[in-house]
């Protein structure tokens, strides 16, 4: 999907989910693991083979049943209570996302808060307990109960031969992390990184493979179908 400024105007690149469906009818499992809520996710994807992954592992769609981490929901008012602080006291120039287990602090537009914007997530943490994690131009404070990007494509990885994670963005190197776990245990894996003008350094770092832009990601993925179909 490409960057947008508003968050909720993000939309996968035409033909991205039919060849993500594609994948899951010739794959063990093929999953979206997103920092978004699964019922954005469920836009695009509907009833789907491919498993849905919202809000870094608390909520989940599976064979289109929904799962919700039992451990998040007291967490709640937490989050309610952190966006009702951002509308009273934020920074100047913070966009507010509420996702309801969690909730996202933006400055995309405006980068000059950058620094203002974590601090004052950093005060809200210590008040509200929850955790501040970092993002693709943006802060977010999630429930403290142990779950990412890894551990959700470790449970995921359960029972299969290897893996394979395409990502962008600091909260996906817990993700990259999973996989150097499994490549340790002897499974083959492919860390995938999409390059854009945002990229951390962090990122190449853990890369095996880079790819261009959404654009680049979509065509490997094409690439997989076609190769798969051919065998």
């Amino acid at each position: 999907a490409p960057i947008v400024e508003d968050p909720d105007a993000a939309a996968p690149l035409d033909g991205a989910v039919e060849v993500l469906e594609s994948l899951a009818g010739r794959l063990g499992c093929v999953a979206v693991v997103s920092g978004r809520p699964v019922s954005f996710l469920e836009r695009f994807f509907g009833p789907s083979p491919v498993v849905l992954s919202g809000l870094y592992g608390l909520q989940s769609v599976v064979d289109g049943e929904r799962r919700d981490d039992p451990r998040a929901g007291i967490w709640s008012q937490a989050v309610d209570d952190v966006v009702a602080a951002a509308a009273a006291s934020g920074p100047d120039g913070m966009h507010v996302e509420h996702k309801g287990l969690s909730v996202t602090l933006h400055y995309r537009e405006h980068p000059e808060v950058a620094d203002a914007v974590l601090a004052w997530a950093r005060r809200q943490a210590v008040r509200s307990g929850l955790e501040v994690r970092g993002a693709k131009m943006s802060v977010e404070l999630h429930p403290p109960v142990g779950i990412d990007k890894g551990a959700v494509v470790l449970g995921l990885a359960q029972g299969m031969r290897g893996a394979c994670f395409v990502g962008d963005d600091v909260g996906d190197l817990p993700a990259f992390a999973a996989l150097d776990r499994l490549r340790d245990e002897g499974r083959p894996v492919a860390k995938v990184v999409v390059r854009s003008a945002e990229l951390e350094p962090e990122l190449l770092a853990a890369a095996d493979v880079t790819v261009e832009g959404p654009e680049g990601a979509l065509a490997l993925l094409r690439a997989l179908a076609s190769t798969l179909s051919a065998t």
